[in-house]
């Protein structure tokens, strides 16, 4: 699920605007919470979507929502990047 990446990304862009950290951290921090939900999203069986037909058979393959939120956060992370150069 989507929501697996883009949840824990929120948290961190929330933990960097209420401690002051730069925007640049708190984008990288955000992306690395993001993989590190695409990461989970393998430990688990897909209980939502397509995937969910598939059942435990599911686990061991990353989700594609949440991976796909992930590539957005990255591009996102990568123009901030490029424009503060």
């Amino acid at each position: 699920r989507s929501l697996d990446a883009l949840i824990p990304a929120y948290e961190e862009v929330c933990y960097g605007v209420k401690n002051n950290l730069s925007v640049l951290n708190t984008l990288k921090n955000s992306v690395d919470a993001a993989r590190n939900g695409v990461e989970y999203t393998k430990l688990i069986a897909a209980r939502k979507g397509r995937a969910s037909y598939l059942g435990d058979r599911s686990i061991g393959h990353q989700d594609p929502g949440a991976t796909s939120s992930l590539m957005i956060l990255e591009v996102v992370f990568d123009t901030v990047n490029e424009l503060r150069r």
